[in-house]
């Protein structure tokens, strides 16, 4: 599973991109992104960098963001 970045909650300040050792966040002309190929949730490290250090509470694990996606859709 990968982490994801809400583009709702994110404050686009870029505090995320440096602090991930897989160097999985990146960013479009719009926002930040999250590479799930490279997102290995910083196991090794015990919580994820980018959640730790996000103002805005915007990283979220996959599962739930798509929860609330479907949730917007249908309910």
């Amino acid at each position: 599973m990968s982490l994801v970045i809400d583009e709702d909650k994110c404050a686009r300040c870029g505090v995320c991109e440096p602090e991930c050792p897989n160097e999985a966040i990146f960013q479009t002309e719009d926002a930040y992104v999250i590479d799930p190929e490279l997102c290995s949730e910083c196991v090794r490290f015990g919580d994820p960098k980018c959640v730790a250090v996000c103002p805005s509470d915007g990283v979220h694990k996959a599962k739930e963001s798509l929860l609330k996606t479907c949730m917007g859709l249908f309910g």
